[in-house]
C-alpha cells in the first residue's frame, strides 16, 4: 500500500516546518519525504493544500476506561474525589463495561489526533482487545498496589495478572501494543511490593508506570513515614533500574528532579487533571533544565474531561508563562516534542515519534485552511496556539488510516456509543 501526501506543509517534531514537500507512505514506514515528487503509481494521493501534516500524538498517562465516571466526581480534591466516589465506582467495574468504555475513550484519541497512549488499569485483557481491533498503539500496564508488609510476589494476585498479562500481549500486534509493569503510587504500595516488581520489569525488559508526587499531602506524609521522598522512596526500592514514566510530578523536589534526569525517567505533565483536583502545577522549565524527558497526559476522563492531548500542549505552554511570568524561555517547539518524539521515547518506541524515512507512517493531518487558524505567521506557534483537535482532519497509525474527515475507519463509532450508553443506564443501580 502506497499512500501519497502531496504538497504538504509538514511540521517536524523538532518544531520546524516546511512547506510545498511530499511525503510517500509505504505499507507501515515513511519512505520518502522531499520536495522533489516521486515517481511511481500510489494506492491514494491526498492532497496536502491548506494542510498542515505532524508526527502523530502520544498521551502518556491515562485510564481510558475511566470514560465511564467522566463528570461523575467533580467539584472535589483528589482523596475525596478517590475515596468518595471513584473506588466505590470501580468496585463495580466488570469486564464488559471497560471494553466498552475503553473503545469509547480510544475513539476520542483517535478523533483527536492520538496515535498511541499509554494506561494504567485493571481488566487489561478487555483494553488490550479494544486497541487490537482500532489500530491505535498502546502502552498496558496493571495497576498493582499492596498493603501488606510482608507481601511475597507468589502471594500477590494483582502482581501474577500483571505477569500474565505481560508474557501474553507483549509486542503482539506487530508491536503495537506493549505492556508495562506499574505501581499505582508510593501510598498504595509497599516496599517488597516495589522491589519484585522492578526485579521482574528489569528481568524482562520492559518499563513501569507510577503515579509521583501528585500531591502535597501524598509527598509530605512519605517524607513523615519514611524520611524520604516518594521519589527517594523509589530509588531506595531498585524502581529506576527499568525505564520509568511517573504521572504528574507536581512536587517533586530539586533533589527529586535530579533523581529522575539521572536515571533517564520520564515525567508527564497532566496540566488540565492537576489544576481540575486542586493539584498544583509542574516546575516544567526546572525539569527540563534537568534532562528529564517530559511528555503530556490527559489523565483519565473522570478528572480532565476529555482526552485531547492538544488541550494539554495549549493548557501546558500558557500555564508555564503565567505561572513563572517568563513568556519567552519555553518556546512552541518543545511542546510539539513533548508530544510526539518524548512520547515514543518514554515508550520504548524507538521508531516512532519522528517524521523521517524509516520511521513508522504515525501522522496526523490538520485542516489550517479554518477561520481559527488563518493568517499563520509561524506554522508551529499556529499549531499551538491557534490550532485545536477540531481541526483533525486524518490520524494515521503504522500507515493505516484510522480516522478522516470527521469518518472512523476501524470502528463503528455509533455501535461504539450504543454499547457504551446501555452499561451507563445501568452501571449505578
Amino acid at each position: 500500500m502506497k499512500i501519497l501526501f502531496d504538497n504538504i506543509t509538514v511540521l517536524f517534531e523538532n518544531g520546524v516546518a516546511d512547506t510545498e514537500l511530499y511525503l510517500l507512505v509505504t505499507d507501515k514506514t515513511i519512505s520518502y519525504v522531499g520536495k522533489t515528487r516521486p515517481d511511481g503509481i500510489f494506492d491514494r494521493v491526498i492532497d496536502g493544500h491548506g494542510k498542515l501534516l505532524c508526527p502523530g500524538f502520544y498521551n502518556c498517562h491515562t485510564h481510558a476506561p475511566m470514560t465511564l465516571f467522566r463528570g461523575y466526581a467533580e467539584n472535589l480534591p483528589l482523596s475525596r474525589w478517590l475515596h468518595e466516589k471513584i473506588f466505590p465506582a470501580e468496585d463495580k467495574l466488570y469486564p464488559e463495561a471497560v471494553y466498552a468504555a475503553s473503545m469509547l475513550s480510544i475513539a476520542e484519541m483517535i478523533k483527536n489526533g492520538t496515535v498511541s497512549f499509554s494506561d494504567m488499569y485493571f481488566f487489561c485483557d478487555e483494553i488490550v482487545n479494544a486497541v487490537a481491533e482500532t489500530g491505535i498503539k498502546a502502552n498496558i500496564s496493571r495497576s498493582t498496589v499492596a498493603f501488606d508488609p510482608d507481601i511475597k510476589a507468589e502471594e500477590d494476585e494483582r502482581f501474577k495478572e500483571a505477569a500474565r498479562i505481560f508474557e501474553r500481549y507483549h509486542n503482539c500486534e506487530d508491536g503495537r501494543i506493549k505492556i508495562d509493569m506499574s505501581i499505582h503510587a508510593e501510598y498504595s504500595t509497599v516496599p517488597a511490593s516495589c522491589r519484585y516488581i522492578s526485579e521482574f520489569a528489569a528481568e524482562h525488559h520492559t518499563g513501569i508506570q507510577l503515579h509521583l508526587s501528585e500531591t502535597c499531602s501524598e509527598h509530605e506524609s512519605c517524607i513523615e513515614k519514611y524520611g524520604m521522598t516518594p521519589t527517594e522512596f523509589f530509588e531506595a526500592n531498585g524502581v529506576f533500574r527499568v525505564p520509568v514514566t511517573a504521572a504528574h510530578c507536581v512536587h517533586v523536589t530539586d533533589a527529586d528532579v535530579q533523581l529522575l534526569g539521572k536515571y533517564g525517567a520520564t515525567a508527564v505533565h497532566n496540566p488540565a487533571s492537576n489544576l481540575k483536583l486542586g493539584s498544583g502545577v509542574m516546575r516544567l522549565s526546572t525539569l527540563l533544565d534537568c534532562g528529564v524527558n517530559v511528555t503530556l497526559g490527559t489523565d483519565g476522563a473522570a478528572s480532565n474531561n476529555t482526552l485531547d492531548v492538544m488541550k494539554e500542549a495549549y493548557l501546558a505552554a500558557i500555564l508555564q508563562k503565567g505561572v513563572t511570568g517568563d513568556t519567552e524561555k519555553l518556546k512552541s517547539s518543545i511542546f510539539i516534542k513533548m508530544m510526539t518524539e518524548n512520547g515514543a521515547r518514554a515508550q520504548g518506541r524507538a521508531d516512532c515519534g519522528k517524521i523521517a524515512e524509516g520511521y513508522r507512517a504515525d501522522l496526523v493531518m490538520l485542516n489550517f485552511d479554518e477561520i481559527n487558524v488563518i493568517p499563520v505567521y509561524d506554522f508551529c506557534d499556529s499549531f499551538l496556539y491557534s490550532a485545536n483537535s477540531g481541526n483533525v482532519a486524518l490520524t494515521m497509525a503504522d500507515g493505516k488510516i484510522l480516522y478522516e474527515n470527521g469518518e472512523f475507519q476501524t470502528l463503528d463509532i455509533e455501535k461504539v456509543k450504543y454499547r457504551f450508553q446501555q452499561i451507563i443506564r445501568t452501571y449505578f443501580d
